[in-house]
């Protein structure tokens, strides 16, 4: 897209002006939390350098200690040129860390964060000076399962599916210039019924602003360079609507929709006038694609869609939960389509935006779905739903996503299948999320114990595949009407909720492992390639079979740390040839 901007940490937001922070700062632990007492944002002591974004326990920190580190203290200097300053305001932005955020500018405390996945931002102007500049950074992380974790790790040794934990920064640290009066955000709507895109523009403007001074809002989109349509609105309020046909300007053009076969994509750019002078440019894009439910089908641009989906937890061995590079991230989409799937179930992680952005452009269908907590109590039910609605509002432009996953397997709710109170705190997150996106579907708890949901998700770890055919191919009624528990202990429903004729998604199944000592699978390990195969095709052809389910999501892509049922080991070898996956994910 002509936004596009190599290691740009929000693509779909695109501002010329930025420098990039990773890299080299100044690190230390704090296990005795005595940083702010002594004051270390006056006075750092200068005990180790690590390289952000890498958390300490990765070999690309530059540490590679994966003990547990509650509190951690990072410091850099930065240089301000004087032209940076004038009539600009400085935005210090986090993309991502983990888990409460403190900064410190010239040792002036700034504000904190609280959170581990989702973004958040601090305008630091009033702060800097012309030349250097020291930021100073605490994070404070716990074992504790109230916060949204995810797969980390609430003990001090791995187990399972539970890896080491990520402490602090994780993701991009950048610094950003804007105007005094300048574009905050801009939420898009696809409308492909009348090939309209709706815009919900918030601004940074004072009411006092707009009545003494005239401002407009331009806005123009594009297709393969050629010009479709350009507004220009004054602007009455900092949050105001603007309904834009997509042709205006070229009567020849139809719309060319988003899909995984065509995922096409229209340039879009905002611009911000104060009277006749530009003062902010904001280059992005935009899919025209709609994703719906009718009766047992999922309909992509009213077309009923097959999802075959692999699970991807976003791990990397020497990195762990942040990619190495933009070029791995690519590399990871690139590998999912070579084995023939079209989508990626973004397991219990909100991704780096960038990989959303190679989503889009690649057409790669995504589940996204939020790090659960582990405890059900006041604490966790308000750090969860405050930090899921920053990410449904910051990740609602992408046209890959085409699901929203609140809750896992019950994770945080362990007695919804009976506790009417955990019941309805999962309804709430559903109809939470409904309310800010009404174009996608939501899965309230996926897997087991629906409740309110928009597709009925199954997780059978199986291994034999006669066992499978029994339960779905010939049996599956009995898992809808709750007769069946299909996984262990768990069912289809919770108490006083029934099958009502939502589509049907095998959401996990596999996690095969090939015969190792050195980690585990889901069942019995096969003992190579061949009987990989052989189980692979028998389990994946089953649920092809059945008519009333409408796709997949395969266990896993590579493997995590003690996890060893990926198609790729940890330094994305492939263990079977591609195209041998990608043949029986082709038979349907």
């Amino acid at each position: 897209m002509k936004c596009y901007i190599k290691d740009y940490p929000r693509p779909q937001f695109v501002r010329k002006e930025w420098q990039n922070l990773n890299g080299e700062w100044n690190f230390t632990f704090d296990d005795n939390d005595e940083g702010e007492t002594k004051k270390y944002f006056l006075n750092f002591p200068k005990v180790n350098k690590i390289k952000v974004p890498f958390t300490y326990e990765t070999k690309l920190s530059g540490i590679q200690d994966e003990s547990v580190h509650y509190i951690v203290w990072y410091n850099k200097e930065i240089n301000i040129k004087k032209e940076q300053l004038k009539n600009n305001k400085i935005i210090l932005n986090f993309e991502g860390s983990d888990y409460i955020t403190k900064v410190w500018v010239n040792g002036t405390y700034v504000g904190k964060n609280i959170g581990g996945y989702s973004r958040f931002s601090f305008d630091i102007e009033k702060y800097v000076v012309e030349g250097q500049n020291d930021i100073t950074v605490k994070v404070e992380d716990s074992l504790s399962k109230e916060q949204p974790r995810g797969k980390q790790r609430y003990k001090k040794e791995s187990w399972k599916c539970w890896y080491v934990q990520t402490t602090g920064i994780w993701k991009t640290v950048w610094l950003e210039w804007v105007p005094e009066q300048y574009l905050q955000n801009v939420k898009l709507t696809p409308q492909i019924d009348t090939n309209n895109i709706k815009l919900e523009v918030e601004i940074n403007i004072t009411e006092k602003n707009i009545e003494e001074v005239n401002y407009y809002i331009e806005t123009e989109i594009s297709f393969n360079g050629k010009i479709l349509n350009t507004t220009k609105e004054l602007i009455n309020n900092n949050y105001q609507e603007i309904q834009m046909d997509i042709y205006q300007n070229n009567k020849e053009h139809t719309i060319q929709k988003w899909s995984p076969n065509n995922p096409n994509l229209y340039d879009i750019v905002y611009k911000l006038y104060c009277e006749d002078t530009i003062i902010d440019t904001v280059y992005s894009y935009f899919g025209m694609r709609e994703i719906s439910i009718k009766g047992d089908k999922i309909l992509l641009n009213k077309e009923p869609i097959y999802l075959k989906l692999i699970l991807d937890q976003g791990y990397w061995k020497e990195s762990h939960l942040t990619p190495p590079n933009e070029e791995s991230i690519i590399k990871d989409i690139e590998s999912t389509l070579e084995l023939g799937y079209n989508g990626i179930r973004k397991h219990q992680k909100i991704e780096d935006e960038r990989f959303l952005y190679w989503c889009d452009v690649k057409g790669v269908l995504v589940w996204s779905e939020m790090a659960n907590c582990y405890e059900f109590d006041d604490k966790s039910l308000q750090a969860f739903t405050e930090e899921w609605i920053k990410v449904v509002k910051q990740h609602y432009n992408h046209p890959s996503i085409i699901t929203w996953v609140p809750i896992n397997e019950s994770w945080g709710v362990p007695n919804v299948a009976t506790e009417e109170k955990e019941q309805n705190f999962i309804n709430s997150l559903y109809y939470l999320t409904k309310a800010l996106d009404s174009t996608r579907p939501v899965i309230s708890n996926d897997g087991w114990e629906h409740t309110i949901s928009d597709i009925i998700t199954i997780h059978d770890y199986k291994q034999e595949w006669e066992i499978l055919s029994s339960l779905y191919k010939e049996n599956i009624e009995k898992v809808l009407n709750n007769e069946e528990a299909f996984n262990g202990k768990h069912k289809a429903f919770a108490e006083g909720y029934y099958y009502n004729g939502k589509p049907i998604i095998m959401s996990e199944y596999g996690g095969i492992a090939i015969n190792s000592d050195k980690g585990w699978g889901y069942g019995k390990q096969v003992k190579d390639e061949k009987e990989f195969i052989e189980r692979f095709s028998k389990l994946t052809q089953v649920i092809q079979s059945v008519p009333s389910i409408s796709g997949y999501c395969f266990t896993q892509l590579t493997d995590v740390q003690q996890e060893i049922n990926g198609l790729m080991d940890e330094e994305r070898n492939y263990k079977i040839e591609p195209s041998i996956i990608k043949n029986i994910n082709n038979k349907r």
